[in-house]
């Protein structure tokens, strides 16, 4: 058996316990911050302002919203988009989707029972359609408009 890598587990919706991994400089800031914070093990990482309760979503969601507002600065395209806990979701199946992560490991990584809970959460963008498109191309060809020669258009005019 082997060990997980760096995670975190969260109590969260349909009142599951959900196990996520993260990465490796995730990891890191999350230990120097416990080391600066030198709660018990009990007390959330995240908590509700000025108290060692944990978050709720309420306030989660008030965090992604006055933090994405403050993000429009760096980045205008944010300015008139709602960014909220479930956009964030909608977002995370979609790269994976986009990184050919398949939709059952998606699910697992969602939090869903079953694959079919997902299929919402997922769609077609247009860079995924011309994907699929260019993978259809035969073998050994040049991708691109077809340009037929003068001599076959001629013959198809004189039909």
């Amino acid at each position: 058996m082997t060990t997980p890598g760096p995670h975190i587990v969260c109590h969260g919706k349909g009142r599951k316990d959900r196990v996520t991994p993260i990465d490796a400089d995730t990891a890191a800031a999350l230990r120097v911050w416990c080391a600066e914070n030198a709660y018990p093990p009990t007390v959330p990482v995240f908590t509700a302002h000025g108290t060692r309760r944990a978050m709720s979503t309420d306030a989660v969601a008030q965090r992604i919203t006055f933090h994405s507002a403050a993000a429009t600065n760096s980045c205008p395209a944010l300015t008139h988009r709602a960014v909220t806990p479930h956009v964030l979701r909608h977002t995370t199946a979609m790269r994976m989707l986009s990184a050919g992560i398949d939709i059952t490991t998606i699910a697992l990584w969602l939090g869903h029972e079953s694959p079919e809970s997902t299929r919402p959460y997922l769609h077609a963008d247009l860079q995924l359609k011309q994907n699929a498109l260019d993978r259809t191309s035969p073998p050994n060809t040049t991708l691109g408009r077809y340009r037929p020669p003068d001599t076959l258009l001629g013959f198809l005019e004189s039909l």
